[in-house]
């Protein structure tokens, strides 16, 4: 049964809404327009293809929580990996390097026993429905002793080694797909180079916790008093670790061209996906130990200052992994030391992608928390054990009162964690008044869409279109682009700033003060042109 029709029979098992209607606590529709398209969704509520069709319309603003190489399709690395003239290991089913190119033309792959060139794939039709499902959640059924995160996160590793020259490509799906389906700003999670860096970090050490010191794994912060993290920044920076900064934003820019070159932006014939703009968030290892943690995670600092490619950082990984586990309050300290020498570095973290069982009860009591007062999170991914932290009436208190946005991700954390409605805190954060926007994660493992997220939040919560909108303005009002917002008041979506009140909002061509208001503001500027596509979707749903 299709992903979108079982969750339209779970909606309708549970009543027109599992959580009860104005979650969001917004007025309801104001406009003419507003209030046309509002009746437009209610009436298509009951029928999932109508109401996915209408959804898929709607402008979407902002996708801030993707992951690149996640949001491949597993088709694309397949072609990518024949023109890379890789190998398919078909008892693990992973990409492996060849072992040598056959001398006629044109080259063909030359694999180890027990491996096939990629390119046989497309040749042998189970092989190809073998490594789809291999590298996705396509047709996955959790068994004994493996489970959905185990399929999620292994495939990482199954698709990797395809080179990084198609990234580029790579971007050029995203931003086509968001293209197809109203979407305008993406803020992509992209792991460059930092083997240098890395290198510089073990060879800087790490300080050993005391022999005598009892101390749980989870409680070491040995090396993190800001006295410590200065000397070993400095250490860093003086051994040549700024070196990799060029490198690393070449790589974002030649990307980007590539991306450029693809859609012919610019030209005449430029393609749809040309229409989104991209920034990247620059993604740390957490998995890793401290030397090599702190080496990247300063790169990325230095890397997010010097480029505005690069708009912040994230830490990614399994949180469950032992060292994310065992590494966590160390991690957050030494963020927080770093961004008190890098002030202007926007941070958004993952934390809470966890659930009861499957770590013990104490690791999911404090990580939503740490990433926000240690960690300086402006934003927070996933946040799903929020419930299960101490007190977790006063965290979302605080998160609603300093603007900390929760990035939601509701078939990642099915899939992964096996939470979906009632259990999922989406309500509560709602209930709360604490900004909430629908992310993908990783589109492409999952394959999904952000339609999909946004279909799949209105029949399992209820939503109506006022609150469907509101998220898709928390969105573009929580990103990291540059520039002050268009918006009077945070997360008041109902008055614009003096420069621009004197006009319809999202006019064509908006003229005067507001122009040159826009014209500094690269985040006002992506606001108003989502006014302009609602005005111009809501005008013209039947």
């Amino acid at each position: 049964m299709p992903r979108v029709i079982r969750l339209a029979l779970l909606s309708l098992s549970l009543g027109t809404s599992a959580i009860g209607t104005s979650v969001l606590g917004q007025n309801s529709a104001s406009t003419p327009l507003e209030q046309k398209t509002s009746r437009t969704l209610e009436a298509t509520r009951k029928n999932p293809l109508a109401l996915h069709a209408l959804i898929e319309r709607m402008p979407k603003g902002a996708d801030l929580h993707m992951h690149l190489s996640g949001a491949i399709y597993a088709e694309t690395f397949l072609r990518d990996a024949a023109a890379d003239l890789l190998c398919v290991n078909l008892s693990k089913m992973k990409f492996e390097k060849n072992v040598g190119t056959s001398k006629g033309l044109p080259a063909q792959a030359v694999c180890a026993e027990g491996s096939v060139p990629a390119a046989d794939a497309f040749k042998n039709q189970e092989l190809y429905k073998s490594l789809i499902d291999a590298f996705s959640m396509r047709s996955f059924v959790p068994v004994s002793g493996r489970s959905g995160h185990d399929q999620f996160f292994d495939t990482f590793g199954r698709f990797g080694g395809v080179e990084k020259n198609h990234l580029g490509e790579w971007l050029d799906e995203v931003a086509t797909r968001a293209a197809a389906q109203n979407g305008q700003y993406l803020e992509i999670m992209e792991t460059p180079s930092f083997s240098a860096a890395a290198k510089l970090g073990y060879q800087a050490g790490w300080p050993a916790r005391p022999a005598s010191a009892r101390v749980n794994a989870e409680d070491d912060v040995t090396g993190t008093s800001p006295a410590e993290l200065s000397k070993l920044r400095d250490q860093l920076l003086a051994a040549g670790l700024r070196d990799e900064v060029a490198t690393d934003r070449r790589e974002y820019a030649d990307a980007l061209a590539d991306r450029n070159q693809i859609e012919h932006c610019g030209q005449p014939d430029a393609k749809a996906g040309c229409s989104v703009t991209i920034r990247f968030l620059y993604q740390i290892l957490r998995s890793n130990s401290p030397q090599q943690v702190f080496a990247q995670t300063l790169l990325g600092f230095e890397v997010a200052s010097a480029d505005s490619n690069v708009v912040g950082l994230n830490f990614v990984q399994p949180e469950d992994d032992y060292m994310a586990m065992s590494e966590y309050r160390r991690q957050m300290r030494m963020l927080d030391y770093l961004h008190s020498v890098y002030p202007k570095v926007h941070i958004s973290l993952h934390a809470g992608e966890l659930a009861p069982g499957l770590v013990p009860p104490e690791g999911l009591r404090f990580h939503i928390r740490e990433a926000i007062d240690l960690g300086h999170a402006e934003r927070i991914g996933h946040g799903v054990d929020v419930m299960y932290e101490d007190d977790p009436q006063s965290l979302l208190k605080e998160m609603a009162d300093r603007h900390i946005m929760a990035e939601i991700n509701l078939t990642s954390n099915d899939g992964i964690l096996g939470i979906e409605a009632p259990f999922h805190p989406l309500p509560d954060y709602l209930a709360a008044h604490v900004p909430v926007a629908l992310s993908t994660d990783d589109e492409g493992v999952s394959r999904i869409d952000m339609t999909h997220e946004y279909t799949r939040a209105t029949m399992e919560y209820g939503l109506s279109y006022t609150e469907l909108k509101t998220m898709v303005r928390t969105g573009l009002e929580h990103s990291f682009l540059a520039g002050n917002s268009l918006w009077q008041q945070n997360d008041r979506f109902t008055a614009v700033v003096a420069a621009c009140a004197g006009q319809p909002i999202g006019a064509d061509e908006p003229k005067g003060k507001c122009g040159e208001f826009l014209k500094n503001s690269d985040k006002a500027s992506q606001q108003w042109q989502l006014e302009h596509r609602f005005h111009i979707f809501e005008s013209t749903v039947q």
